[in-house]
């Protein structure tokens, strides 16, 4: 099993294991993540028809409006929210929707930056521990 350690930039802080489900697209949740199931559910996106619920997200960026926080803010209410996701820049929705979360709810939703190339080693089904400090360390069968 091959090990690889990346150095990413704490926006919300905290801990999380789990598999990784990554996109190299953006993704609106505004109609493109049903917040009941955990589903990606915009059918032109890579990832349509993946359960995100409990994984490590990873996507660059969304794409839409301030809707992503509402949407991600009811998937944190129900339990069908990644367990964390990993970005390529702060992404504002998404911290919105955690800082609210935890406000609410006690349950802040980590997240962490990655730089563009440190994101490019990411791949679907590697088992990822992200650390309160940023780090985010992958496993995957090499």
């Amino acid at each position: 099993m091959k090990s690889i350690t990346l150095n990413g930039k704490t926006v919300i802080p905290g801990t999380a294991r789990g598999l990784a489900l990554v996109s190299h697209e953006p993704l609106s949740f505004w109609g493109g993540y049903d917040w009941k199931t955990g589903e990606i559910t915009d059918r032109r996106h890579e990832l349509s028809g993946q359960i995100a619920r409990g994984k490590i997200l990873a996507l660059p960026f969304t794409r839409g409006s301030s809707t992503t926080t509402a949407v991600l803010l009811e998937a944190i209410r129900a339990k069908t929210a990644p367990a964390a996701i990993i970005t390529t820049e702060t992404d504002f929705f998404f911290a919105l929707a955690s800082v609210v979360a935890d406000e609410l709810y006690s349950t802040p939703l980590p997240l962490v930056a990655l730089s563009e190339s440190d994101f490019g080693l990411l791949r679907s089904g590697d088992d990822v521990e992200i650390a309160e400090s940023g780090e985010v360390y992958l496993k995957r069968n090499a």
